[in-house]
């Protein structure tokens, strides 16, 4: 009896030994966009530097161009609470011109993220010499950007109010 019932104690403690793993494998992963959303207005940078798990090497090389890319995005998202705010603000119908001028205005912040986004691969995907990271861990990194991208255009989106 004393066998079952330290074999069945054994056999919950490596269930749940294996469900810790399991859950920290999906923080790591950030699969929930909604555990992603808090991670992100928590503080993105340990969001990264945990999900990647960098090296010292790694993270002397990788950091510089994190920061770059993130004024880039910074300058992109700018650029699109102006508009947001006009639309928001806005308490009569848009002309056709304004319009035409907000929806250029969008397009031209979301094209400037998309060539900070290419910079940023282009950079990340180097050749071995000028390499910033393995190529592993750059695709991880650029998929969590990408997650993290689409979850703050989600939550941009539904602010935006359609134009009248």
């Amino acid at each position: 009896m004393k066998k079952y019932v330290a074999a069945v104690l054994f056999g919950a403690a490596m269930i749940a030994a294996q469900s810790t793993v399991a859950a920290e494998d999906k923080t790591a992963d950030v699969t929930d966009m909604e555990a992603l959303r808090k991670a992100v207005r928590s503080d993105k940078k340990v969001l990264v530097a945990s999900t990647l798990k960098l090296t010292d090497a790694e993270a002397k090389r990788f950091w510089p161009l994190y920061d770059a890319y993130q004024r880039d995005v910074d300058l992109a998202n700018r650029r699109r609470n102006v508009v947001v705010e006009v639309l928001i603000s806005m308490d009569k119908p848009l002309s056709d011109l304004y319009a035409r001028n907000l929806a250029t205005e969008l397009m031209a912040a979301d094209e400037a993220e998309v060539k900070s986004r290419r910079t940023l691969q282009n950079r990340l995907m180097r050749a071995v010499p000028t390499r910033i990271l393995p190529p592993r861990k750059a695709a991880r990194y650029l998929q969590l950007e990408s997650k993290i991208r689409a979850v703050q255009a989600y939550d941009i989106a539904a602010t935006i109010p359609l134009i009248n």
